[in-house]
């Protein structure tokens, strides 16, 4: 890893770091699933708002992975690599592929976490009080299910890179590989503790109950209904904006050339 990347220390009490154009962004993202033939699928929110959801379908599929980002507006690494990825259009020929690319467009106007309405919208997939996350829920119980999750996130608190892995079923882990990989690019998070948990070279493995917890993320929602095996990204937001961005493609990467 170049020793120019270096923490900025900008984020006081929050993100205070890049912005992106979220609709130009998905502009681009159209544009590129057009080119390379993907499915197109705009997911009813409201009169005023669509969510956009892309699917790659291949013949014989060996392996169904499903891949989110942009639910909190002040975290433009993910839509950003998400958008980096759908133009090098270098996928595994037999998996089939789910892209939400932005389940938060009114946020990133505002540069803040929760929407438009001011709404958390990753803590609302168990009561669904959000006409975001109704939709988006009502859309993903229509697909079957998925072997593998990946919710791309900054955090602009961290010190590195890390990923939550909840994996209840123990099936083989990415996640050594995944640090590996990104700790060319971006720092890696070694706290032994993160978001006050145990953590281990940059992965939270937590044992978790998500019927005992009473505000759900999307990750808990996918793995009490769409998968056993889901990793949550969580690029450093107090770094440049450039290498947040090559670390969330550069893990999305080792799972696309893994499974």
């Amino acid at each position: 890893m170049s020793d120019s990347v270096q923490r900025l220390d900008r984020n006081k009490g929050g993100y205070l770091g890049e912005t992106i154009d979220i609709q130009q962004v998905l502009r681009d993202d159209l544009g590129a699933a057009r080119q390379f033939g993907w499915q197109i699928e705009e997911i009813p929110v409201s009169d005023n708002l669509d969510l956009l959801a892309f699917r790659r379908v291949v013949e014989a599929p060996s392996k169904k992975l499903y891949l989110s980002t942009g639910i909190h507006g002040d975290e433009p690494a993910g839509p950003l690599a998400v958008r980096q990825l759908l133009g090098e259009n270098d996928w595994p020929e037999e998996a089939d592929i789910w892209i939400c690319p932005c389940l938060n467009p009114t946020g990133f106007p505002l540069n803040r976490r929760e929407n438009a309405d001011g709404v958390d919208l990753n803590r609302d997939y168990r009561h669904l009080r959000s006409a975001e996350i109704r939709a988006h829920v009502a859309w993903l119980n229509q697909q079957p299910n998925f072997d593998l999750t990946l919710c791309l996130h900054e955090d602009w608190e961290s010190r590195g890179f890390y990923t939550y892995e909840v994996n209840p079923d123990h099936e083989p882990s990415l996640g050594e590989k995944m640090m590996q990989a990104v700790s060319r690019v971006c720092p890696i998070d070694f706290s032994t503790v993160i978001e006050d948990r145990p953590a281990q070279g940059g992965i939270i493995r937590p044992d978790i109950d998500p019927a005992k917890r009473p505000q759900w993320p999307e990750a808990f929602f996918l793995v009490t209904n769409k998968t056993r095996h889901s990793y949550t990204l969580e690029a450093p937001s107090d770094f440049p904006l450039p290498t947040r961005v090559a670390a969330l493609a550069t893990a999305v990467r080792v799972v696309l050339h893994e499974i």
